[in-house]
């Protein structure tokens, strides 16, 4: 017999009648980072289902994945490419999230979550009826062996980085897991309770990163259906699908079938969307939005432009300059980097007025610092004084503009001056420090048309004497090149979150900055930065949170490892009205197509 209270390592009668050492009396139905559930205990449904909702049809799609094709089944393994949506639809979680609130997820797989006063576990109840595709109910040791190969050399160190804080989990019984954590860590049985459960029959027992092609048995409400390679692939939903009846599902899952389609380009979707190949499209590209998304089936209203409100961070997609290259190790040279975008410009110009400049790394929620730091922040920043740069004491940085009292000339002049004090001089030519060193610099992309967008920041730069090279790198060496870290300047989507935790371990950490294919594409290595995200982890109350992330959100800001690019308000989608039909509202933290994948239904 285990022990569920935390550090018991008693063995005798008193431990069996005071440790509570049978399993706890259940009852909470979710787990919420802050305490504060939307939904008590016993609700019917999310409020923006419909769980009337008619069963069938099909809602036929098209993948948006840089890779033309697929060459797995494996969605968690370093290499290769899986098919786009197949973790979302083939497995589930212990917990699932809500899209109306946020740092709050209910019971799916897991009918209870217990976690211990001292937040140094958290126990899962498995509901009895969770079944996988092939009819073995999901089970404890589903749930462990799950973990274990997430944690494991195969899959991605970004996964392993976000867990490193978990000491293990437990089989307690049949339906019972227990994650044990190396320190509280509030955000943490979130983290286990959002990880994708599959069978431990899933590849036969051979080594996951053999597991390419090997059929997932996952629990979720859909499974593989036919496949053309190269073509399509369909997922069809699961008509015993156990949990069909369930709170957190009803009025979703509510198409037969799911068809992902696949073309070689972006011309080629929009062509095929406007022949009305597919149902529904995502749109990232303001041109095509505003000029090509036209044509007979829109003039009809079979095909219909919209554009939805959401609440979602901003996310800080950004140019990330690698500091491991020696040009780039001078803060001074990337801010003059920053200096010469002039993106009014280039919303204007080429966007459309669509978009908005990027602010931090936590934009549109509580976490994004403004103005001057407060006492709490600057108590969390003053023993770094001298080892974090000295701005971070001063104002937030913000973004450089062009517009009002601001030009391009006088940033550009600014961006001389700081090369100018970091040893950078025009001499025979070009731009040369005292090694007599050229200041040319790469971009590297995997998509040609992004040179474009480049083109206009490499003329800025040249005006001041730095060469920046466009490098479009098929998508296969891409991400080669991105796992080794072998680039100067490269350009990420990074997503938000209201709620930021160890995953920025992975993106910023000391650590992660020294593994391979981690998300530490910056280099960034400072104690300092180590230290603010371990204040963040561990906060108690989302007082003690917001400090931190506020802090470190400067700190980032001015040591300009990022040249923040932009973001939209809206989801922009087109799609087939007269095949499709969908919930009055979309709720405020949707992300995207997700929102039509869940949640609408077929005429």
């Amino acid at each position: 017999m285990h022990c569920l209270v935390q550090n018991c390592r008693m063995r005798c009668l008193l431990c069996l009648l005071l440790c509570v050492c049978a399993l706890p009396s259940w009852a909470a139905h979710g787990y919420a980072l802050w305490d504060d559930f939307k939904y008590a205990p016993g609700f019917s449904h999310f409020d923006y289902v419909n769980p009337q909702a008619p069963k069938g049809g099909e809602l036929r799609l098209v993948s948006n994945q840089r890779t033309s094709t697929f060459d797995k089944y494996n969605p968690f393994t370093i290499k290769g490419s899986a098919p786009a949506y197949l973790s979302e639809l083939m497995f589930d979680s212990l917990l699932t999230g809500s899209l109306d609130e946020t740092a709050t997820a209910y019971g799916l797989l897991a009918e209870d979550v217990q976690v211990a006063p001292d937040r140094l576990s958290a126990t899962f109840r498995l509901r009895a009826n969770a079944r996988f595709h092939n009819g073995d109910a999901v089970q404890a040791q589903d749930v462990k062996h799950s973990f274990d190969i997430l944690n494991g050399p195969f899959v991605s160190p970004g996964v392993r980085s976000a867990l490193e804080d978990v000491a293990g989990a437990e089989v307690v019984d049949a339906r019972t897991v227990r994650y044990r954590f190396k320190k509280p860590n509030r955000e943490l049985p979130l983290t286990v309770g959002g990880l994708p459960v599959f069978s431990h029959r899933w590849g036969a027992g051979k080594p996951f990163d053999q597991v390419v092609m090997d059929i997932p048995i996952g629990s979720g409400p859909y499974k593989i259906g036919p496949v053309n390679f190269g073509k399509d692939i369909s997922y069809v939903r699961d008509p015993a699908y156990w949990a069909k009846d369930l709170n957190v599902r009803q009025g979703t899952a509510n198409f037969d079938r799911i068809t992902v389609k696949i073309y070689k380009d972006n011309t080629a979707r929009l062509e095929a969307l406007k022949a009305g190949e597919f149902d529904l499209m995502r749109f990232f590209s303001a041109g095509d939005w505003a000029r090509r998304v036209t044509g007979r089936k829109f003039d009809t209203g079979e095909l219909v432009k919209a554009e939805f409100q959401h609440r979602l961070p901003t996310g800080f997609q950004s140019y990330v300059l690698n500091t491991r290259r020696p040009l780039l190790q001078d803060v001074r040279v990337r801010q003059a980097l920053g200096l010469a975008l002039d993106y009014e410009w280039m919303n204007r110009q080429m966007f459309y007025g669509a978009y908005q400049r990027v602010q931090g790394l936590f934009g549109n929620t509580d976490c994004q610092a403004q103005g001057l730091p407060d006492a709490a922040q600057l108590a969390l920043l003053e023993p770094w004084r001298g080892k974090v740069p000295d701005s971070s004491f001063g104002p937030m940085a913000l973004a450089p503009r062009t517009d009002g009292e601001n030009s391009l000339r006088g940033n550009l002049r600014k961006a001389q001056a700081l090369l100018k004090e970091a040893g950078w001089e025009y001499r025979d030519g070009a731009l040369r420090n005292a090694q007599n060193q050229v200041l040319e610099l790469e971009m590297l992309d995997s998509n040609e048309g992004s040179t474009r967008v480049v083109s206009p920041w490499a003329r800025n730069l040249e005006k001041i004497g730095v060469k920046l090279n466009f490098r479009a790198a098929d998508y296969s060496l891409y991400q080669q090149r991105l796992q080794k870290f072998d680039f100067d300047i490269t350009s990420l989507a990074y997503g938000g979150t209201n709620n930021p935790g160890q995953e920025f371990a992975d993106l910023f950490g000391s650590k992660a900055a020294d593994q391979e294919d981690s998300g530490n594409h910056s280099g960034m290595k400072s104690p300092a930065v180590d230290a603010l995200i371990t204040q963040m982890v561990s906060a108690k109350s989302k007082a003690a949170l917001l400090p931190a992330c506020r802090a470190l959100d400067r700190v980032i800001a001015h040591s300009h490892v990022l040249i923040p690019q932009w973001s939209a308000s809206t989801h922009r989608m087109a799609f087939n009205a007269w095949r499709l039909a969908k919930p009055e509202a979309m709720p405020p933290y949707a992300p995207g197509e997700s929102w039509a994948i869940e949640t609408w239904w077929a005429r």
